[in-house]
């Protein structure tokens, strides 16, 4: 052994002080925390260079008539001028002044609060797209969102969702896809009566109607713990549709009561609303005597699960078809925070867009005839 490595071993023998592991963790988390500043710095300061520059673009257009040639000339003369610098191609700088021509009224030094809320006369970009909001959103989702979300409340909704869950480009775009907006907080619950306020809020926000689970591919005959066993086999994506903060428990769950087994099909634990989520899978329409099983397993939950500092268990019931009057009458009766939601599989297509796909069998005389 070397000289060096006797060493080494000697000091990481040494005696350490009982709060080296603490010390070590604090430090950790500090760099991790300053790394993210100093992305969001970048972005932040990038979001605003491209800003100005379309307003500049824009101001030229208008004051001195450019005409559409003048962005395929700027951007291969800054190709040909600024080698290393990327972002500038064509396509990128008309976005650049599409950005502005959205959000002309941009001011980089935040308004208060109580200007934005008080005052008529602040336009609805500025006190939907405050500075800070604006700067804090990717480049490549403010691409996405202009182009595909053109109401501006809506916008809002997926630029503020995109920060909390920490959603990617991609993650984004199937979001907007799958209409995420309209669904969140739909869910038929009783929370209202059976949660303080705004607790029963947050809760009510957290479920949506109807999930989506496209990324499933089951025989419209299929059985209910086929449909448990693709989640879980998919749970990722899963997680995804459910939205932040679920932790998976475990599927079929199972529970031992009066002598007799009871098993839960997906036993969740929300980290942010600190509560158990029984979730039980239903083919077809919604049927009354499911909320009694459902009040029944949020009971054992509660008794059973529970940590005295948990908040009380809450249960998702899942159909394919949820009748709303129906569940709304049936939650009135159970005791537990209970919610009913639809799921579905696949969206149908639009029959215009089904008219226009080929048929198996005009697939097939293709293939046959590129063959021959």
């Amino acid at each position: 052994m070397s000289r060096e490595t006797g060493q080494r071993g000697k000091e990481d023998n040494l005696d350490l002080p009982a709060d080296y592991a603490g010390l070590l963790t604090d430090i950790k988390q500090r760099i991790g925390q300053a790394q993210t500043r100093a992305m969001l710095a970048v972005n932040a300061e990038l979001v605003r260079l491209y800003w100005e520059i379309g307003a500049m673009i824009d101001r030229r257009q208008q004051q001195e008539g450019w005409g559409a040639g003048v962005i395929p000339r700027l951007a291969r003369d800054l190709h040909n001028e600024l080698p290393e610098e990327k972002g500038f191609s064509e396509r990128n700088i008309k976005r650049m002044l599409a950005f502005y021509r959205e959000y002309p009224h941009l001011e980089f030094v935040p308004q208060p609060v109580a200007q934005i809320e008080s005052g008529s006369k602040v336009p609805p970009a500025v006190a939907l797209f405050p500075a800070d909001l604006i700067q804090s959103i990717p480049w490549g989702h403010h691409a996405e969102l202009i182009a595909k979300v053109k109401d501006l409340a809506t916008r809002q909704w997926y630029m503020k969702a995109s920060l909390a869950n920490g959603w990617s480009r991609n993650v984004l775009v199937m979001q907007i896809e799958a209409a995420a907006h309209g669904r969140q907080g739909r869910a038929t619950t009783n929370f209202t009566r059976h949660l303080p306020s705004p607790d029963s809020d947050l809760v009510q926000q957290s479920l949506k109607d109807p999930y989506l689970f496209d990324f499933l591919t089951l025989e419209s005959g299929f059985h209910e713990r086929e449909l448990a066993t693709g989640l879980v086999a998919h749970l990722e994506k899963f997680l995804l549709e459910l939205g932040r903060g679920f932790a998976f428990v475990g599927r079929q769950y199972h529970i031992d009561i009066g002598d007799r087994d009871f098993y839960i099909d997906l036993l969740f634990y929300h980290l942010m609303l600190r509560r158990y989520v029984v979730i039980d899978l239903k083919r077809g329409d919604f049927k009354p005597e499911y909320a009694g099983k459902m009040n029944f397993y949020c009971s054992v939950v509660d008794d059973t699960l529970r940590h005295e500092t948990d908040n009380p268990t809450i249960g998702l019931i899942l159909c394919q078809k949820p009748n709303r009057v129906i569940a709304e009458y049936t939650l009135r009766g159970v005791d537990k925070p209970i919610g009913v939601s639809g799921y579905e599989l696949t969206r149908a297509l639009p029959e215009s867009l089904q008219s226009g796909l080929p048929t198996i069998e005009q697939i097939e005389l293709e293939l046959e005839k590129s063959e021959s």
